[in-house]
């Protein structure tokens, strides 16, 4: 059996002849959105940040954790950023892709098994666990945040042009 399907020459310069529609995305992210973003960005950050200035361990194991949270920020703001340029159309090779992914979930497997092995109070390690999330969820809603707006910006500032 052959399916091989064809186009009429009719429908062929129909598809030909459309003017491509500009479809705009101009759903910007709300001021009190962004605002509780950085909020909760700073929240967690300065919470972890403060819990590890008043912690009762060596400096090198404070370092072990303030380490992983600039990691950990690091690592989930390249995965967005890496997500969304690959929506957006703009080349990200699968290395880097791969590699975001990798260090985001090796900065909270190493924050794990660094709470799991600490002389730490079960409500500290959660304390830590919590602000850690909230700071890694939080870098992500800002990322994505900035460059939504910067985005619809852009669209804009093109259609402007084009008129």
């Amino acid at each position: 059996m052959n399916y091989q399907t064809t186009v009429s020459l009719k429908d062929e310069e129909k598809v030909k002849t459309k003017k491509k529609e500009r479809k705009v995305y101009n759903n910007k992210p709300t001021p009190a959105f962004i605002g509780a973003s950085w909020s909760a960005l700073l929240i967690g950050m300065v919470a972890y940040c403060v819990g590890l200035w008043n912690a009762t361990m060596e400096l090198n194991e404070k370092g072990y954790y303030f380490t992983i949270l600039l990691f950990g920020l690091f690592s989930v703001i390249s995965v967005q950023k890496a997500v969304r340029d690959k929506l957006e159309g703009i080349q990200v090779t699968e290395m880097y892709f791969g590699i975001s992914w990798f260090t985001s979930v090796a900065a909270i497997v190493l924050l794990a098994i660094g709470l799991w092995n600490a002389t730490l109070e079960l409500s500290e390690k959660g304390f830590y666990a919590m602000s850690f999330a909230l700071s890694l969820f939080s870098a992500i809603a800002v990322q994505k945040n900035t460059r939504d707006v910067a985005y619809i910006n852009n669209e804009i500032k093109t259609i402007e042009d084009e008129d």
